[in-house]
C-alpha cells in the first residue's frame, strides 16, 4: 500500500511561493494554498493538513492573527512561520503564540525542506512521548485495580466494555471499595484520556456553592463574585466528570444536571447564555437509590438517565481471597513511601485479615497495612481490628442499604473500661458529654432520614463539622 504524502497547507497572499514550493518538492509533498487568512482558515477544516506553512503579512487578517484563531482548535496542525521582515518582535510573538518555525523570505527550496522535515520529526515524537504516556498512565491506574477474585474480574471486564463508549456509568458501592479508581479506569481507557479528568465530591461541597463549582458564575450573581469564574463542566470540556456521592445530590440541582445529561448545555449562576459541553459523566454513590427517590430525595428520571451503565463494587468482605493481594501491594507502596523493609505478613495474621468484616473495605485495610508499616510491628494488628471491628454490615450483604442507625454506645458498670473508674472530673464528663453527643446525632440522622445537611441545620452546627463528627462516631459504617 503506498503511503499517502505529506500534505501542507501555504498561506500567502504571494502565489509565487506556492508555484516554487509545488515545483521543488511536489515529490514528497501534497501542497493546497490558500491565499488569505480567512480562506486559509476554512481549508484548515476542509483539507486537514499535516503542516501549515502561515505568512505574516497578509491583506485583510495577518499571519499572527491567524495563528490565534488556529490555537483555538482541537488538535491544529503545527505552524511555520514564513515572512519577508525578520524583525525580532515578529519572531518572538510567533513563537508565543505556539508556532514551530521563523523562517525569512527569500528561501531557498533546501533551506524550507529542512525546516519542514525537523518540524514534523519533533511532532511525530511528541505524538510517540503522548501515546506512551498515556499507556503507561492507564498501566498505573490498573495496578491500583487490584482483585482476582470473580466479582472483581467481571468488574474489569465491564469496565473494558464500556470504558471507550459515551455511556454514562453509574458506579455503586460501599464507601471505600475503589470507586474513584473505577472511574479513573474508564476515563484512562477512553478515548477522551489526553483530554482532562475532573473530580467532584457532591457530599463535601455546600449547597449554596455546589451550583457554582458545577457550573461557574457570571461577575456580580452573588456578593464575592467580582469576575466569571468557569465551572467544573467547562473546565472538563472533551474529558470527564466525576461526579462523587451523587446521591447527596440537592434536589433543585438534579434538574440542571439532568439537562446537562440530555443536552449537553448549561447557564452560569447569574448568566443568560447557553454554554455548550462536551463531556463523559460518570457518578458514584454508596446510597441507597431506589429507596431516596421513594422518599423523594433523588429523582426518578435523573437516576434512569445515570444509570445506562450501572457497576457494583463488592464489599471487601465479599472476597476475602483478595485480601492478600491488597496487603502486598500495600506493604510495597508504603515500604518504598517510608524507606521500610515489612515485606510479608505471619500466616495468623493473614489469617485473622481474611476473617475481618471491614467495614470500611480497601480503605480500612489500606491504613491498616500504613500503621503496620510504619510502626515495624504486626502485633498492633489485634488492637487496629479490636478498635474498628464495631457495627459491621452482615457477610452476606452484597450491597448496603441505608440501615436506622442504632444505639452505638450503652455503657455499664460490668464492662467500663478503666476511664469509667477514674475519679478525674474532666475524664468523666468528657465521656459523657461524648455519648450524648453521639446519641443525639443518630437520633436526628434517623428522623431526617440521612440528609445530612437538614440534620446539620437541625443541630445547630456546620456541615462539615457534621461529617466529621458522623466519622469520628463511626456512624456511617452501617450505610
Amino acid at each position: 500500500m503506498i503511503k499517502p504524502k505529506t500534505k501542507i497547507l501555504i498561506i500567502d497572499d504571494d502565489p509565487k511561493v506556492s508555484w516554487i514550493l509545488s515545483e521543488g518538492l511536489s515529490s514528497r509533498f501534497e501542497f493546497v494554498s490558500a491565499h488569505d487568512g480567512i480562506e486559509g482558515l476554512q481549508m484548515v477544516s476542509t483539507e486537514k493538513p499535516d503542516l501549515i506553512l502561515l505568512d505574516i503579512k497578509m491583506p485583510g487578517m495577518t499571519g499572527l492573527e491567524v495563528l490565534e484563531k488556529l490555537n483555538k482548535l482541537e488538535n491544529r496542525p503545527e505552524v511555520i512561520m514564513v515572512s519577508g521582515h525578520g524583525d525580532t518582535n515578529y519572531v518572538v510573538e510567533s513563537i508565543k503564540l505556539g508556532a514551530a518555525e521563523f523562517v525569512t523570505k527569500p528561501f531557498d527550496v533546501q533551506e524550507i525542506e529542512i525546516h519542514i522535515n525537523g518540524v514534523l520529526e519533533r511532532s511525530k515524537l511528541k505524538k510517540e512521548v503522548d501515546q506512551l504516556k498515556s499507556e503507561l498512565e492507564v498501566k498505573n491506574n490498573w495496578a491500583n485495580f487490584i482483585g482476582d477474585s470473580q466479582a472483581m474480574q467481571k468488574v474489569k471486564e465491564v469496565i473494558e466494555q464500556v470504558a471507550d463508549s459515551e455511556l454514562t456509568v453509574l458506579i455503586r458501592g460501599e464507601s471505600g471499595t475503589g470507586k474513584e479508581i473505577v472511574a479513573r479506569s474508564l476515563h484512562q481507557l477512553s478515548s477522551r484520556r489526553s483530554k482532562p479528568f475532573l473530580k467532584v465530591n457532591c457530599a463535601a461541597i455546600p449547597r449554596d456553592l455546589l451550583e457554582a463549582e458545577l457550573f461557574g458564575y457570571e461577575k456580580g450573581a452573588f456578593t464575592g463574585a467580582h469576575k466569571t469564574k468557569q465551572g467544573r463542566f467547562e473546565l472538563a470540556h472533551k474529558g470527564t466528570i466525576f461526579l462523587d456521592e451523587i446521591g447527596d445530590m440537592p434536589l433543585e440541582l438534579q434538574s440542571k444536571l439532568l439537562q446537562v445529561l440530555e443536552q449537553q448545555e448549561f447557564i452560569r449562576v447569574g448568566g443568560v447564555q447557553t454554554i455548550h459541553v462536551d463531556v463523559r459523566i460518570i457518578c458514584a454513590t454508596n446510597r441507597n437509590l431506589e429507596q431516596a427517590i421513594k422518599e423523594q430525595g433523588f429523582r426518578d428520571d435523573l437516576f434512569y438517565r445515570l444509570n445506562e451503565i450501572t457497576i457494583f463494587l463488592p464489599p471487601l468482605r465479599n472476597r476475602p481471597e483478595d485480601v492478600p493481594l491488597l496487603v502486598t501491594h500495600f506493604l510495597q507502596k508504603y515500604n518504598d513511601l517510608y524507606g521500610k523493609s515489612l515485606t510479608e505478613l505471619s500466616q495468623p495474621v493473614m489469617d485473622k485479615l481474611q476473617s475481618f468484616h471491614w467495614p470500611g473495605n480497601v480503605r480500612q485495610l489500606e491504613n491498616m497495612i500504613k500503621q503496620i508499616v510504619v510502626r515495624g510491628e504486626e502485633s498492633i494488628i489485634n488492637d487496629l481490628i479490636d478498635s474498628s471491628a464495631v457495627n459491621v454490615l452482615p457477610s452476606d450483604s452484597s450491597y448496603p442499604v441505608r440501615q436506622t442507625v442504632t444505639e452505638q454506645v450503652n455503657p455499664s458498670s460490668e464492662n467500663n473500661d478503666d476511664d469509667e473508674h477514674t475519679y478525674s472530673l474532666k475524664v468523666r464528663i468528657g465521656k459523657k458529654v461524648a455519648e450524648e453527643e453521639k446519641k443525639l446525632i443518630a437520633e436526628v440522622l434517623n428522623k431526617t432520614n440521612w440528609n445530612r445537611r437538614k440534620a446539620a441545620d437541625m443541630l445547630q452546627i456546620s456541615y462539615r463539622s457534621l461529617l466529621y463528627k458522623i466519622k469520628d462516631y463511626q456512624l456511617n459504617t452501617i450505610k
